[in-house]
């Protein structure tokens, strides 16, 4: 059994549902005013089945659910049933805190293969929840494939502020990939740059693995890579292979999601990386203990998205 308790308020307000995985996130939220943290609970039977039990007061209320829908699969399941309970408790709305939304990648539309992505935002609907917010979505198309309103919340204010700390004003900004631009260029500026143009390459997709080619834009001594999600580190190997071929011998990523899956990601430190900012919407990367790694805390931005929030549809 899991859950996250806290004595109700006296008066009716917005509700916190917040899962235990994001308790690092939850902190910075539990004790705004005018948000109060909800108790449940989910348990899971001897024939693995789930069963959610709400212990607040939710009819009428709006209620916030802090969780995840990635893998494993039990936080998806839970989510799910923990937002379709509220919905028979009479809960008026319901916003899923997604930090890192799971399934957003598998966005396109091949014959005869799954289309995840709008299978994920079918089963949010068909739980009842109303809306996303989220870190950093993919993709525009997510938005149509999900078919229920996302507000994404960008990063990009504090990776800059790493970034002018560190004195990398003048470093080559670099996008992977094209679908990459608008965030590098949202960190360039929230770091002050006063470096040209963004540089960025064309993606392909082989047999092998993810290759880079083209590359468009100068590149300095100094660069610094802007992605969404560092999973098995293919695609940042790739780019700082070319970006070494291209002349660079210090380069910096700025990565929203850190999934550090396996162990290929390793390889960027035989590359001139000298290190690695990320977020912990991915709960798993707070246990990296490599000081080349920083992890930076995306509940400061949530908190700021909540405070003054009309809750009224």
């Amino acid at each position: 059994m899991f859950g996250h308790s806290l004595a109700p308020l006296d008066r009716a307000m917005p509700i916190l549902l917040s899962f235990p995985e994001y308790s690092q996130i939850s902190r910075f939220l539990c004790d705004l005013p005018g948000l109060e943290p909800g108790r449940f609970s989910i348990l899971r039977y001897e024939n693995q089945e789930l069963h959610a039990a709400v212990e607040s007061a939710v009819a009428g209320e709006h209620c916030f659910l802090l969780g995840s829908i990635a893998p494993p699969d039990c936080q998806m399941t839970s989510l799910l049933l923990l937002a379709h309970t509220l919905r028979k408790e009479g809960a008026r709305r319901l916003t899923a805190i997604l930090p890192y939304l799971g399934y957003s990648r598998d966005d396109k539309n091949k014959p005869g293969q799954s289309l995840t992505t709008a299978w994920a935002g079918a089963l949010l609907i068909g739980s009842g929840v109303d809306e996303i917010w989220t870190m950093d979505l993919h993709s525009a198309h997510d938005r149509e494939l999900l078919a229920i309103p996302v507000e994404s919340l960008s990063p990009s204010a504090v990776f800059g502020e790493c970034l002018r700390r560190l004195g990398l004003t003048m470093a080559t900004f670099v996008a992977p990939d094209q679908g990459a631009i608008h965030r590098c260029e949202a960190v360039k500026a929230a770091a002050g740059a006063k470096s040209g143009n963004i540089a960025f390459f064309e993606k392909q997709r082989t047999a092998n693995g993810i290759t880079h080619h083209n590359l468009n834009g100068d590149v300095q001594r100094c660069a610094v890579i802007v992605d969404d999600i560092l999973d098995t580190g293919a695609t940042l190997v790739s780019a700082c292979e070319r970006l070494v071929s291209a002349g660079a011998e210090d380069i910096y990523i700025c990565v929203t999601h850190g999934l550090f899956t396996g162990q290929r990601w390793r390889a960027l430190w035989s590359l001139p990386v000298k290190h690695i900012f990320c977020t912990d919407t991915v709960p798993t990367c707070t246990g990296m203990q490599d000081p080349r790694i920083t992890i930076l805390p995306a509940g400061p931005l949530l908190r700021a998205k909540l405070v003054g929030f009309d809750t009224e549809p």
